[in-house]
């Protein structure tokens, strides 16, 4: 059985190690050695070398355990693994090449389709968030100082999380739909995980997200949430489940910081291309015990 309580302080000295690497190329743009990827996404050499760092790194940490990374040659085995280290070893790669510094190194614990333990940690900033299973949510700041994360109560006026890169109509939409149900808000431009981690601590409210992000971007994110005492939720409010399908890609997402107003998040999200049968889309899982 996992110890997740002894895990943790490896996967966080792995986490700032990875980060170690990025910032010695981040620092240096004659070493970025930027290239498309076939999906069109950003990739430099700072993602390859936290990648390869991780992975080496868990690989001695638990060798039982096998790595599914944004940067992972060959996951075709990967419906057979029922544990699995979920990892996006550069999470925000168009922030990094814009030099936002809203970037983060997410690696998190998949156990029966679920995350159990995340860490997330802000080279740029020198800030770690990690959560675990029972075990809370919390913050290592720039000082090495402990914080535990809570989501906070709903304000007056809610705070809404946007991404810089990925606003459409549906955001639009939603944002009309808060208008009308809690009047005014306030809109926030935050990068790559970084804005869940946000909600997390507190500092935000609801984050809609309806572009595609694939599981390695949120896994790490949702244990955080879920120990804060929020949510990372589908249209239907059902927690995102990993591993479970043919495609890696999630499907839109919501994070909630005050989970006992989900309903009301909910409601805001009604738009013709959320009105779906929930039947056709809950997420099915290969764990047949699951």
């Amino acid at each position: 059985m996992l110890n997740l309580p002894e895990l943790l302080p490896s996967i966080i000295a792995i986490s700032e190690q990875a980060g170690q690497s990025i910032m010695a190329i981040y620092n240096q743009p004659e070493r970025w050695e930027l290239q498309q990827k076939a999906d069109n996404s950003p990739l430099t050499a700072a993602d390859l070398a936290a990648h390869h760092l991780i992975e080496q790194a868990l690989q001695q940490l638990t060798p039982s355990i096998p790595l599914l990374s944004e940067e992972s040659d060959d996951v075709s085995q990967r419906h057979t693994w029922s544990r699995l280290w979920l990892v996006d070893p550069l999470d925000g790669t168009k922030e990094f090449v814009a030099r936002t510094n809203d970037f983060t190194v997410n690696i998190a614990l998949i156990v029966d389709n679920k995350p159990v333990l995340g860490v997330l940690h802000a080279p740029v900033y020198g800030v770690t968030y990690y959560a675990a299973e029972g075990l809370g949510a919390w913050m290592i700041d720039q000082d090495k100082q402990l914080r535990r994360l809570v989501t906070a109560e709903l304000p007056i006026i809610p705070r809404i999380l946007l991404s810089r890169h990925h606003q459409g109509h549906e955001e639009a939409h939603t944002l009309t739909n808060i208008a009308m149900k809690f009047g005014d808000y306030t809109v926030l431009h935050v990068g790559s995980a970084f804005k869940m981690c946000r909600i997390a601590e507190g500092a935000a409210d609801f984050y809609p997200r309806f572009g595609a992000t694939m599981e390695w971007d949120t896994a790490a994110a949702q244990i955080l949430l879920t120990e804060a005492g929020g949510l990372l939720v589908n249209q239907h409010g059902q927690p995102l489940r990993y591993n479970c399908r043919d495609t890696l890609t999630n499907d839109a997402f919501f994070v909630i910081g005050e989970k006992k107003r989900l309903d009301d998040w909910l409601a805001c999200l009604k738009q013709p291309s959320l009105d779906v049968n929930p039947v056709e889309t809950t997420q099915q899982c290969y764990n047949e015990s699951d």
